[in-house]
């Protein structure tokens, strides 16, 4: 039995250390904070116990019931993670959880996270030391229930001249810059205030110290006072889709590229899964009997990466295709195929069924056997074509798609995105089912048959990838996007 105190990092869940990463992911229970980011938590073991104790202000969660539930939990054997934002000795209360867990006799393990103290300056753009600026910069609470806090020595720092980074500050700022100005500071000092830094709706305030009293602020904010703060070094609100807003229908065990390559460029992805895949009705068996037969096939035929993922698994190695040949309908399963080292013999210029047959029938060869498996509910383009030129066909289900009822905090998210992303006719249906016809204004679809089905359920769709794969859905919602109105997401 371990604990482990765990910084999350300020938000980007890119900022999770490996470490981190390594003991969610076999995690029993989690612990976690109101400012861990959320999408962290799917690291975890699905069985795993998720306990919200975020400290929301107006109904504070008290220190000592956190610490009476990790050493309860520690106690009876279980690997339980304190999910923490920022750094856990960093303002974070940790040092008082690793005391209680000390004094229970409760093995446990700190895992430092990446400071917002020092993050959320470099996402905005700003560096907390700087030749010729600032030498040092000190990180101080602003946090306190009646006033400022008299334990810090607010004329040193005003004295010092160097960068001052006040977390938890916003409440009494007008405080803050009152003492630093009687202290010595100049009242024209840079300060900049970025609020929820890191994340995709990231925003920067710039001012003066003499302005920061009047200026509207919400928590959470990081304020950064000192000649660095005049600086403006931006990059990441400056990325091509910051500020907007897409929902990912994908499967969740597929939408991970997707979701990645948005977020590099500044998304806020709502990850809205609206299939799940499972097994073929008759548990595989008719996929585990077509695998064993596979080198009687002339061509085995690929139109999906799922396809792909369910079959391979069964055969011994690449030898067991013996002098069978094999077909990816586009790059996207192709590249499903080469992370097992399989080369696609055959992937049509446009990545649709009717291409897929066209170029079969262009092959100089006579019609043989094709094995294709695929999933449960496809269509017959396809086989049906092959058929009425000589081919043997068989068809194995290779897995079935069902639609999950989502959490409605993830639909009401969906509800006011940018955009939406579809990639697969199933992916449309499942939202239709799950959510119902109200779509965010820009609808994209991965390929024509998506796009077919998303219009005879009567949606309005704005962009078809003109490649039909992940980075041509991507390049064309970037572009819909980069020509469109922000919509109410937006800061």
């Amino acid at each position: 039995m371990t604990v482990y105190l765990v910084g999350a990092g300020p938000g980007d869940p890119g900022l999770l250390t490996l470490r981190g990463a390594e003991v969610l992911g076999r995690a029993d229970v989690v612990v976690y904070d109101r400012l861990a980011e959320p999408s962290l938590l799917g690291l975890a073991p699905a069985h795993a116990e998720r306990i919200d104790v975020g400290k929301r202000p107006g109904s504070p969660v008290p220190q000592e019931d956190i610490n009476r539930l990790l050493v309860e939990r520690g106690r009876a054997g279980l690997q339980v993670v304190r999910l923490k934002g920022g750094d856990p000795f960093v303002l974070g209360r940790g040092g008082e959880e690793a005391e209680a867990l000390a004094h229970a006799g409760v093995p446990f393990e700190v895992v430092p996270g990446i400071t917002s103290a020092v993050a959320v300056p470099a996402y905005a753009g700003i560096p907390v030391t700087h030749r010729g600026l600032s030498t040092s910069f000190t990180v101080v609470t602003g946090h306190s229930r009646h006033a400022v806090d008299d334990e810090i020595d607010w004329d040193s720092l005003a004295r010092a001249g160097d960068t001052v980074v006040v977390l938890m500050g916003v409440a009494h700022r007008a405080e803050i810059a009152k003492r630093l100005m009687e202290g010595g500071r100049s009242a024209a000092t840079p300060v900049a205030a970025v609020f929820w830094g890191t994340r995709p709706d990231q925003r920067t305030v710039r001012m003066t110290l003499a302005e920061l009293g009047d200026v509207a602020l919400e928590p959470p904010v990081t304020m950064v006072i000192g000649e660095v703060a005049g600086l403006e070094l931006g990059w990441f609100e400056q990325r091509a889709l910051f500020g907007r807003r897409v929902v990912v229908t994908r499967a969740s065990d597929q939408a991970s590229s997707l979701v990645a390559r948005l977020r590099e460029l500044g998304a806020d992805v709502v990850e809205l899964p609206t299939i799940v895949l499972q097994d073929p009705d008759d548990g595989g068996a008719a996929l585990r009997a077509a695998a064993q037969r596979v080198s009687s096939y002339d061509w085995v035929v690929f139109t999906s990466a799922n396809a792909v993922a369910r079959f391979l698994p069964l055969l011994r190695d690449a030898r067991s295709f013996g002098a069978a040949r094999i077909a990816a309908i586009g790059p996207g399963t192709a590249a499903a195929l080469a992370a097992h080292n399989l080369a696609a013999d055959l992937v049509p210029q446009e990545f649709v069924a009717e291409s897929l047959l066209e170029a079969f029938a262009a092959l100089p060869q006579r019609p043989g056997r094709v094995l294709l498996p695929r999933a449960a509910a496809a269509r017959d383009v396809f086989p049906e074509g092959l058929r009425q030129r000589g081919w043997e066909v068989d068809v194995v289900e290779a897995y079935r798609t069902t639609t999950p009822p989502p959490p409605a905090e993830l639909v009401e998210a969906a509800r006011g995105a940018d955009a939406i992303t579809f990639t697969s006719s199933s992916t449309v249906s499942g939202y239709l089912a799950a959510v119902g016809p109200e779509v965010p204004p820009i609808v994209a679809c991965i390929g024509p048959i998506t796009a077919r089905t998303a219009r005879d359920a009567g949606l309005d769709v704005t962009v078809v990838a003109e490649e039909h794969s992940l980075d041509g859905l991507v390049h064309a919602l970037t572009g819909a996007l980069l020509g469109a109105p922000r919509g109410p997401y937006a800061p």
